[in-house]
């Protein structure tokens, strides 16, 4: 069972699979059109690294020895649920999450086709593919997306430490550019 704080956030972790050379990993989710990173809830007796290696092993097959952990947001990132979203017929009522997304690096094969969605009897994709470091902004449910962007901020130096990440596309609506930097 999840975890619901005070205020309705559903304790949660985010994950960001980078290959190294500047590509993420994102899922389809089953039976629906969207993508986006895997996450999950926290239970309450799990650390949010316990619940993150859970969820990738879930959501995607992978063990920790196939993934180098290279860091973690500070903080908690929020997002609200729209209204048609909030289950209120659930106790406690959750309005949203609160996520701490952790950067990995997939240190054993790459290809898509070893990922697995089958380790679970509820899985939550059935398709997954490689995309550019920004592109998950615009792939995922539009009220996640400011949470991606606060992720891949905070996190894109420590995928690219060298030259820093590449720079936010023009395809960016103003807004998410104001709020970012």
């Amino acid at each position: 069972m999840d975890w619901i704080d005070a205020e309705g956030y559903r304790a949660n972790v985010g994950i960001i699979l980078t290959d190294g050379g500047g590509r993420v990993l994102i899922g389809g989710r089953v039976g629906r059109s969207g993508w986006q990173f895997p996450q999950g809830g926290i239970a309450p007796d799990e650390s949010t690294e316990e619940a993150m290696y859970r969820e990738l092993n879930e959501e995607m097959g992978f063990e920790p020895e196939d993934v180098e952990s290279l860091g973690c947001t500070r903080d908690w990132l929020r997002y609200r649920l729209p209204d048609q979203f909030v289950r209120r017929e659930k106790h406690p009522v959750c309005i949203g999450q609160k996520q701490c997304w952790y950067l990995l690096r997939l240190i054993s094969d790459p290809d898509p086709g070893r990922v697995r969605f089958d380790t679970t009897a509820t899985p939550e994709f059935d398709r997954c593919r490689w995309v550019d470091y920004w592109r998950p902004v615009k792939e995922v449910i539009y009220f996640k997306r400011q949470v991606y962007v606060q992720a891949l901020t905070e996190l894109g130096p420590l995928a690219f430490p060298e030259q820093g990440p590449p720079p936010q596309p023009s395809w960016w609506p103003h807004r998410w550019r104001a709020q970012v930097g």
